[in-house]
């Protein structure tokens, strides 16, 4: 059953997720660069990184000079993540500049399926994050709460203990919702929080639909999906499919996770690639296609290699005055096939496989 939304919300992480993975060396004029061509491209929220310990999250030692220096644009909201409260006072200080205050209007638990990773990434125990729940739950209804969200993280499988079945998912998502309706609060969202790329397009539809069937009253789907292995566009055109209407993406695919134990790999969809499949499909988004490719050749510029995304290198489907003339020269190196932004200069050396007098050019 499709019921495609009129419009999305696409969170584009590449301050975040994509940075921390990527060299610490970075400096910060090349990453305020990034942020201003990110304000270009239509995006609604931006994360501008994480306040995390340095520790572990070196990349990230330099979000308070970024946090003081950057030059907000009109009708942007800017966040970034934060894992303890030391973070949240560090990154409210920029109130209202940056807003932590709220990423989402509905007060939410969430828990890891995999015990390994909850270990590994958050330094808490699955046992320690469900008991945590009822506390959360309780704050919640004190503070009049009448709608709440859930997160399952790792739904799919997990690198250190394997897939988890539907079954599995379900009964997890059902401890939680019953903790909020025990409550007398509404669960109307579920967010997958996956980073480990176990996603599969006919595992996300047959849980999307479970969910839709048991619990009518989740209208709302938020799809945080790493893409290690190459699914996640197609899982989520299945969520685009059963009315999902949140996703997070990284230009050109950046991303990746050190604890998952796939690093880089673990990207995300390019956002550029997202953004025009739901144009494509008549969804808006808000973003600015051209402006999001020429942010994702800053992005390439400023990590110093080339990502991952298709559409910033073969352009978006060309029509009217941008189709390609008929007697374009052969096209071969990446560099050639930038001629959409770059001009036929790009291609002028290369051989052409027409005559000047061909049929093509009497047409």
């Amino acid at each position: 059953m499709s019921q495609l939304p009129e419009s999305v919300t696409i969170t584009d992480d590449t301050m975040r997720e994509g940075l921390q993975i990527e060299s610490a060396a970075i400096p910060v004029e090349a990453k305020l660069r990034l942020l201003d061509a990110l304000g270009e491209t239509g995006a609604k929220v931006i994360s501008i990184g994480s306040f995390a310990h340095p520790k572990w999250t070196p990349q990230m030692a330099c979000i308070d000079e970024i946090a003081e220096r950057f030059v907000p644009k009109a009708g942007i909201r800017y966040t970034a993540a934060v894992f303890n409260k030391a973070g949240y006072d560090r990154a409210d200080k920029y109130f209202p500049k940056l807003d932590v205050r709220k990423r989402t209007n509905l007060p939410g638990t969430a828990v890891e399926m995999c015990d390994a990773f909850a270990r590994r990434n958050y330094n808490r125990t699955q046992a320690q994050q469900i008991e945590a729940l009822d506390a959360t739950v309780a704050a919640a209804k004190t503070a009049g709460a009448t709608q709440a969200s859930v997160g399952i993280g790792n739904p799919f499988g997990s690198n250190f203990s394997g897939p988890y079945t539907l079954a599995q998912r379900m009964d997890m998502l059902a401890m939680m919702i019953g903790k909020w309706q025990n409550a007398g609060i509404t669960v109307t969202r579920v967010a997958f929080l996956e980073a480990m790329g176990w996603n599969l397009p006919h595992q996300v539809r047959e849980t999307l639909l479970a969910i839709r069937e048991r619990w009518p009253q989740i209208t709302n789907f938020h799809m945080h999906l790493h893409n290690q292995r190459g699914a996640t566009i197609a899982s989520y055109y299945e969520a685009l499919q059963l009315g999902a209407r949140e996703f997070d993406t990284c230009l050109g695919g950046m991303g990746g996770c050190p604890y998952s134990g796939n690093g880089r790999s673990a990207g995300h969809v390019p956002t550029e690639d997202f953004v025009d499949l739901c144009h494509e499909m008549g969804i808006q988004t808000g973003y600015d296609l051209g402006k999001l490719i020429e942010a994702v050749a800053v992005a390439e510029e400023v990590v110093g290699h080339r990502l991952w995304g298709h559409v910033s290198k073969s352009g978006p489907r060309p029509r009217g005055d941008q189709l390609y003339p008929l007697d374009m020269p052969f096209i071969e190196t990446l560099e050639e096939a930038a001629h959409f932004r770059n001009g036929p200069e790009v291609y002028a050396n290369q051989i052409s496989p027409w005559r000047s007098d061909s049929a093509l050019n009497r047409a």
